[in-house]
């Protein structure tokens, strides 16, 4: 019992910890708001929904003690002692926060100098309307309860023959539709692996007539992510190479296109499809030369070097030594594609050019994976020694993934500055190579179905939750780290090697 209550006091502290942090960056409003409306709530304040942070709160409160009574498995007093102890620690926490924030207020202390989501309404928020130290009880007596009720549920969950029988039934269930016919179809058959995929192909073609011409536009910006994380799905997936500066390849496919179709500052005016050709072999070709100086390095020295490369790029298109090619203004007026003469200007067709790029990519990637290349570059990422030991020329190969990867990018700096008629400094910022090494992460490393499930948990969620953009960093490193802890793999991890 001793174990256990320390491990429900570290979980409870840890709770507290981060709920104070969620106060003063300001996602208790945010989240409150959001609960609100969904619930309809009508228990107003001036920054939020108070029925919302209470809910808010009480999942916290519920998470909290659930953890904390995943040791207890003997019977349900383990279970509601370590959830009242979790819950009343961190509630003890969050209220202190209540009451700290409540009194300065109260003694016209403006916090936002110190923190600035912590306005006045904000605070009132937190304690409800109420006296900061009814508000510091209230978020004290939800967190105890709760962490109550999360213990309690979680040996409920534990000893309950229901809960046994339905997650028996979904493992028979998956183990049924593992040995169906469809699947053994699916797996041996390729005209009938074929004929599915064509149907798929056939239902994401016609998903864009459904759509309005925002969610055009934003499942052609995860289009485009995916496009770049298949890219360095080559270069960290399969051939084991972190690269950091990917973002580089993106800039230089955008930027080409932009230079040969904008009417300034060259003027060249050059066919779309040719400039597109052109942005994608420039791209490759910078990718061999960034592969040439690195082939010796392995490991963080290759994540620095290649996060300098691409900083050097964003520094030269953004700096006044490139002002006759766009500097910090950009390029304006970049061409679109047309077919037949007749101009593709719409999200509808640039979403439908990105899937034919993502299908191209997807059938070139396969292959390749299939391939002598792909089973070197696999190698590779496993123990580059032995693979170099074994008579696999490792240049030649990093350079190739180099090489590969950016040519992919290019292809989506080039789709995405002509679909945007714009690009400048702005786009090609250190965050979109974390953003596509990210999903490529999160999704699978080495994984195709990875990379597109990565794409639309990172892109495509904030395009639906549009009110939790501003915390997307902090999303972020929440993933990974739960990702490294629960899923290392990935939400869709890619199959073992064949032996």
């Amino acid at each position: 019992m001793k174990d256990q209550l320390k491990n429900a006091s570290r979980i409870g502290l840890t709770f507290g910890v981060v709920t104070i942090f969620f106060i003063l960056i300001g996602l208790t409003v945010t989240v409150s708001e959001i609960i609100g409306d969904i619930l309809n709530a009508d228990s107003l304040t001036r920054a939020g929904n108070t029925t919302g942070l209470m809910i808010f709160f009480g999942l916290l409160g519920l998470w909290c003690g659930s953890l904390a009574a995943k040791m207890s498995k003997e019977n349900w007093k383990p279970a509601l002692i370590t959830g009242i102890v979790s819950g009343l620690i961190a509630g003890l926490l969050a209220g202190g926060m209540t009451f700290l924030v409540g009194t300065l207020d109260v003694a016209d202390v403006d916090m936002r100098t110190y923190f600035a989501q912590l306005s006045r309404p904000a605070i009132q928020l937190l304690t409800y309307g109420k006296t900061p130290l009814v508000g510091a009880i209230l978020n004290s007596v939800i967190f105890t309860f709760s962490g109550l009720l999360g213990g309690l549920m979680t040996y409920g969950s534990k000893t309950s023959a229901t809960t046994a029988k339905v997650s028996g039934q979904f493992s028979a269930w998956r183990e049924t539709f593992k040995d169906s016919q469809v699947a053994k179809n699916y797996q041996e058959n390729k005209r009938y692996q074929f004929g599915i995929n064509m149907a798929l192909i056939v239902v994401l073609f016609i998903l864009p007539l459904l759509l309005g011409r925002y969610w055009n536009y934003a499942a052609g910006t995860v289009g485009i992510y995916i496009l770049m994380g298949l890219g360095l799905n080559i270069v960290v997936g399969l051939a084991g190479l972190l690269d950091l500066g990917y973002v580089a390849f993106f800039a230089i496919g955008a930027y080409t296109i932009g230079l040969l179709t904008a009417p300034e500052p060259l003027g060249v005016q050059m066919n779309f499809w040719l400039a597109l050709l052109i942005s994608i072999l420039i791209a490759a070709f910078a990718g061999v030369l960034l592969g040439l100086p690195v082939l010796r390095l392995r490991g963080d020295y290759l994540a620095i070097v290649t996060l300098g490369f691409g900083e050097i790029i964003r520094v030269l298109i953004k700096s006044d030594l490139l002002s006759d090619l766009g500097g910090p203004q950009g390029i304006r007026d970049i061409a679109g594609p047309s077919l037949f003469g007749k101009p593709l200007i719409s999200e509808r067709a640039y979403l439908y050019l990105i899937f034919l790029g993502i299908i191209l990519i997807i059938f070139v990637t396969i292959r390749l994976q299939s391939s002598r290349i792909g089973r070197a570059w696999v190698a590779m990422r496993e123990d580059e020694t032995v693979a170099q030991a074994m008579g696999i020329n490792t240049y030649f190969y990093k350079i190739l993934a180099f090489a590969t990867g950016a040519a992919f990018a290019g292809l989506g700096g080039a789709l995405f500055a002509a679909r945007n008629q714009y690009t400048g400094p702005e786009d090609h910022s250190l965050m979109v190579s974390i953003n596509v090494l990210c999903l490529v992460i999160v999704g699978g490393m080495g994984s195709i179905p990875g990379v597109i499930v990565g794409a639309f948990v990172l892109k495509g969620l904030p395009e639906v939750l549009r009110d939790l953009e501003s915390y997307r960093l902090l999303a972020f490193g929440a993933l990974l780290v739960g990702m490294m802890i629960w899923r290392p793999e990935g939400l869709w991890p890619a199959p073992p090697p064949p032996p």
